[in-house]
């Protein structure tokens, strides 16, 4: 049995041709799985520059140099950012790769300077909202617009 171990994690430009596929099969996916489907451009979405050095980072995992995930961080604010974007693909689900990635988008907030990252999630991703309470997020009030989300969360990071 193969985990996430096999699994390669880089940080590279959010328009890259593996990070708008991602992005593309992430968003198809919220769009199958929201009652009401997806659309990216309600709200206040962060911009792709949002995503890039120096306020923000894009994740992107391979497994045989294929993309399989992403997951992204954009500036809320000097001390706090925001983690965008996690997606995994189906049949690499459950071996540990969202785990790994949002270990990965935390370090680099705090290689940023954040000390607080937030996030939002919607009720239908009910194995996100689990990932982000085992980690130790914890539930606070709405920090944003955002007309998908239900559930908003927020930690403080330790160096």
């Amino acid at each position: 049995m193969t985990g996430a171990t096999d699994i390669d994690l880089t940080v590279e430009p959010p328009d890259s041709p593996d990070a708008l596929w991602c992005l593309d099969q992430y968003f198809a996916e919220l769009n199958r799985r929201f009652e009401a489907g997806f659309n990216p451009s309600l709200g206040s979405p962060p911009t792709m520059s949002d995503y890039a050095p120096p306020q923000g980072a894009f994740i992107i995992a391979r497994r045989n140099g294929h993309p399989v995930g992403c997951g992204a961080l954009s500036r809320l604010d000097v001390s706090a950012c925001e983690v965008k974007r996690v997606w995994i693909s189906p049949d690499v689900r459950g071996i540990g790769v969202a785990s790994r990635i949002m270990d990965w988008l935390e370090a680099l907030a705090l290689k940023l300077g954040y000390r607080r990252v937030r996030l939002d999630t919607n009720e239908a991703l009910s194995e996100a909202r689990r990932l982000y309470l085992k980690r130790g997020y914890r539930e606070i009030t709405a920090y944003n617009d955002n007309p998908y989300a239900h559930f908003w969360f927020e930690k403080e990071l330790s160096q």
